[in-house]
């Protein structure tokens, strides 16, 4: 019986895909690859500047350079090896320019890839032509002139309703496993196995009628050690969640820690607290979030020099940090050292944008609203680890303020999900909020 012939497929990447990973043209096996000359225009924009979309930009443009050595972009060109598919630079299609226009009304960027696509799918009867985007509307309008779209798939989480969240509630745990935890704050691991699942760096809430204890699983030392509510600086865990939180943070052996949850579970303020209570490993305590301008616009637009419009994105952690410091007096030792600590830059608020290529030595190092970053920014943050590091990765994966990360592709999901079962990693996601009673209200109800 003769073998049924593979149709072709050929993937056509808008820029929202290359400012997302510099990579994706390696990204899809042996099929082939078209770059509408649309996307060289629009990438020549994004070139130039600090940001990690700029850095993406370059990286592809030297990506891009390198595969066309000695030969034609308008030719299909080998991408990486026998195994991979072909890549091409197309063009737009004046005469199909017409069909898009007369559709959506308007001349664009958009539009002109539309075009490529269509005169591809026109020279190409047999293949399957599909435009890759990140941006749903643009996806939209693809299908709706008849060319088939998907999202960039790479480094997406598909079930993030059962991402991992650190933690598991055993109910009906023995009796007299709670008691040993109580009396010798450690028992070996194996006395566990008959009614836990054993996870490195993972929290427990063990049960038994009105008895609890909370528990974390030691991985060197192979043991189930009993966690307590920790005072953090002045701040203590007012639930499980939160006491597990800070113990990682706490922890010197775990280096890399995220945090999930929604507003007002105490995310960034816990990580502060306790980044501040171990103050004396570290040289410095960095706190940093990605900028993400208001309505897509550039920081340029904001009044003063870069501090002054740097200042109102960096705000909410100053203002942790002023929660903290406030629960004394201005006369009080504790309040005076935050004071002196941040004079004397050994706490030290930044944007993200400013930690590039840099090595980081004997930091603790803070990234707030990491859902907003993706797993390229990620992996960029991590690699600048340098001895004895820790970094804490803060956020909301259902509140996403930049336009191509969703809950399945932003970096803090990627992290969470890549990273679970490390004996160097731990995890806690927060769920209940402590902020105040109208804020839990608004949580539930709004």
């Amino acid at each position: 019986m003769a073998r049924k012939k593979k149709q072709r497929k050929i993937f056509v990447l808008d820029t929202s895909v290359i400012l997302f990973d510099h990579n994706a043209i390696k990204s899809f096996e042996d099929n082939d690859v078209a770059i509408p000359i649309t996307v060289l225009e629009e990438l020549d924009n994004f070139k130039k500047g600090n940001d990690t979309k700029n850095f993406e930009a370059r990286e592809f443009i030297r990506i891009l350079d390198k595969l066309s050595k000695d030969n034609s972009l308008q030719e299909w060109n080998r991408i990486n090896g026998p195994d991979k598919g072909k890549f091409k630079v197309i063009m737009e299609d004046q005469a199909g320019q017409t069909i898009v226009d007369k559709i959506f009304g308007a001349n664009k960027n958009d539009h002109r890839i539309l075009n490529a696509a269509l005169r591809l799918a026109e020279e190409n009867k047999g293949a399957k032509v599909t435009v890759v985007s990140k941006d749903i509307n643009l996806r939209l309008k693809a299908n709706a002139v008849g060319i088939h779209a998907d999202d960039y798939l790479t480094g997406k989480i598909q079930d993030v309703q059962n991402l991992y969240n650190g933690r598991s509630v055993i109910e009906n745990a023995p009796q007299e496993f709670i008691d040993a935890l109580f009396q010798n704050f450690s028992i070996p691991a194996f006395e566990a196995r008959d009614f836990m699942e054993i996870q490195n760096n993972h929290y427990y809430i063990l049960r038994n009628n009105k008895s609890s204890v909370l528990a974390f699983y030691n991985p060197r030392n192979e043991t189930i050690d009993r966690v307590e509510k920790t005072n953090c600086y002045g701040i203590v865990p007012r639930n499980a969640e939160q006491a597990f939180a800070a113990h990682a943070i706490l922890n010197p052996e775990i280096k890399l820690v995220t945090l999930q949850g929604i507003a007002g579970t105490g995310k960034t303020l816990l990580s502060l607290a306790a980044s501040v209570e171990s103050r004396r490993k570290y040289k410095q305590i960095y706190l940093a979030r990605p900028i993400v301008p208001l309505s897509n616009k550039d920081i340029g637009y904001l009044p003063g020099d870069i501090k002054s419009k740097i200042n109102p994105y960096m705000e909410p952690l100053w203002d942790n940090l002023k929660l903290i410091k406030n629960q004394w007096k201005e006369t009080d030792t504790n309040y005076k050292r935050i004071e002196d600590m941040v004079n004397k830059e050994k706490i030290l608020v930044t944007p993200l944008a400013y930690i590039r290529g840099r090595s980081l030595s004997n930091v603790m190092f803070i990234v707030d609203e990491a859902q907003n970053l993706t797993p390229h920014e990620i992996k960029t943050i991590i690699t600048r680890a340098g001895e004895n590091t820790k970094m804490v990765f803060t956020g909301d994966i259902y509140q996403i303020d930049t336009p191509y990360l969703d809950e399945h592709s932003n970096g803090l999901s990627y992290l969470i999900d890549r990273v679970k079962g490390s004996d160097m990693f731990a995890h806690v996601t927060l769920e209940k909020g402590e902020r105040s009673e109208l804020a839990n209200l608004a949580s539930e109800l709004l």
